[in-house]
């Protein structure tokens, strides 16, 4: 398996800080308001892991995000399926941060349940354009899928038991 061959040390760390700052300020906008805290007050399906568990998981998700594309920025492939593939990532990372702005501060549970249907198909089309691109950097997303499928059987449990 083919790795890059040079560490570019720049665009690595803005790669990586770009999502988890991003999704860290969403974090604290909503810590902030006090509307975090809600979810502690819902009724919440079996399976659903305590809330500290959230911020370490997405802090995960978000380095791999920055990883994966770093990895496409820096490919060896035309500057159109780069740029391609980083519009998708970036699409799909808006989807992303618009979530818990829907969930936690509007509390529209069944809008953002909506919504992170949306976010799975930028997602999942995000992997297939990383793929093309990098193998690995779409193997590394694979987990965030994951998560995000969890995810909507969570907001979807949450929205049947709470609406």
């Amino acid at each position: 398996m083919k790795f890059i061959k040079t560490i570019k040390l720049k665009p690595l760390i803005i790669s990586l800080l770009t999502p988890l700052v991003l999704g860290g300020a969403v974090g604290i906008f909503l810590s902030v308001s006090g509307k975090i805290s809600m979810y502690d007050q819902l009724f919440k399906p079996p399976l659903s892991p305590p809330s500290w568990v959230f911020p370490v998981v997405w802090s995960v998700l978000y380095l791999l995000m920055g990883l994966s594309s770093y990895i496409v920025m820096t490919s060896d492939v035309s500057r159109g399926r780069r740029e391609d593939a980083l519009w998708q990532y970036i699409i799909q990372l808006g989807v992303n941060l618009i979530w818990p702005v829907l969930f936690f501060y509007f509390e529209l549970s069944l809008g953002a349940f909506i919504w992170i249907i949306v976010l799975v198909a930028a997602v999942f089309k995000m992997i297939v354009d990383f793929g093309r691109i990098s193998r690995l950097a779409a193997i590394l997303q694979i987990p965030y899928l994951l998560w995000l499928l969890f995810a909507v059987y969570l907001n979807g449990a949450v929205f049947l038991l709470n609406g």
